[in-house]
């Protein structure tokens, strides 16, 4: 990444600094299996986006934005550039890592008084769950939803206070809301996978995994909604609800490329082509000044030019 980028920037109609987590990786194996979600970016305008995410996630956790000064530097200098827009994707990883939390420490006797409390992990203990008639709601805590999204939405106000700290105040960030995962045993090179194991742990039945993957993805989709909604207290924020985009589920079992997914939880090269096609709509829709349109109602991806 250069120091100064501000050369690389002349000539394009629109300046976007990006940071986020695994979606946004440049690792050499998600690049070369068009894996990220930032190439499949495609606007009217010449644009150019500055990617801080590198080749590991460097927003593994949103809290982790403390550690990357590069993207900080770049958005709060006195001399850092003036972004169009700034793109992030995060949250995602720290809904999995909430999910992942265990019911008990390893090694002891899952009795209710060594159980972790409910409002530090995502998933109730079998002892724990509700009535059947909850559907899978009966195995999802409310409290740890709870203290994730408290969780999410200061760290979201943070991002926005860093953004009007420097030439950038008040440009819009524009958030992504991920896609519905299916839990099956496919992890990448150096990690993962990341559900099947929890779930099982959890002794969640098979055939409610998909649907419990779901619950946990659109609870973030809704949050990330309202925050957005709230432009009084998220001013600028701008969220994309990709998981309207319809894409190919990958087959329960599979061990590698299914569907539209690279693995358990990231997609691949179609699966990006088809979210960041439509995101691209919305990002550049809002900065012409026009009214975002979800991706309920975009035009089909790939029929415009970049």
């Amino acid at each position: 990444m250069p120091s100064n980028p501000a050369p690389f920037l002349e000539g394009y109609r629109w300046r976007l600094l990006a940071q986020g987590d695994s979606w946004f990786s440049a690792a050499a194996a998600k690049l070369s299996a068009h894996a990220n979600l930032l190439q499949e970016l495609v606007f009217q305008q010449r644009a150019l986006a500055i990617n801080c995410a590198g080749q590991n996630e460097a927003l593994a956790h949103m809290v982790d934005l403390q550690g990357a000064p590069e993207f900080v530097r770049l958005l709060t200098a006195p001399d850092a550039p003036v972004w169009d827009g700034l793109l992030l994707s995060v949250g995602g990883n720290d809904l999995i890592a909430a999910a992942r939390t265990p019911a008990h420490p390893v090694g002891q006797d899952p009795t209710p008084v060594e159980l972790i409390p409910l409002h530090l992990r995502l998933l109730r203990h079998q002892t724990e769950w509700g009535a059947p008639s909850q559907g899978v709601a009966r195995y999802f805590s409310e409290p740890g939803w709870s203290t994730y999204a408290d969780y999410l939405r200061a760290n979201i106000r943070h991002l926005l206070s860093l953004r009007d700290q420097g030439p950038s105040a008040g440009k819009p960030v524009f958030m992504h809301c991920y896609a519905v995962p299916m839990p099956r045993p496919a992890g990448a090179e150096d990690s993962g996978p990341w559900l099947y194991p929890t779930f099982r742990a959890y002794n969640i039945p098979a055939a409610d995994w998909a649907a419990v993957s779901r619950l946990m993805v659109m609870h973030l989709a809704l949050l990330l909604k309202s925050l957005a909604a709230d432009q009084a207290q998220f001013p600028g924020l701008q969220v994309f609800d990709s998981t309207a985009v319809p894409l190919a589920l990958a087959t329960p079992g599979t061990t590698g490329i299914s569907g539209d997914w690279h693995n358990e939880i990231h997609l691949n090269h179609s699966g990006c082509f088809k979210i960041g096609r439509a995101w691209s709509e919305h990002i550049e829709r809002v900065l012409r000044g026009e009214p975002a349109h979800q991706a309920g109602n975009q035009s089909q991806p790939g029929k415009r030019k970049a």
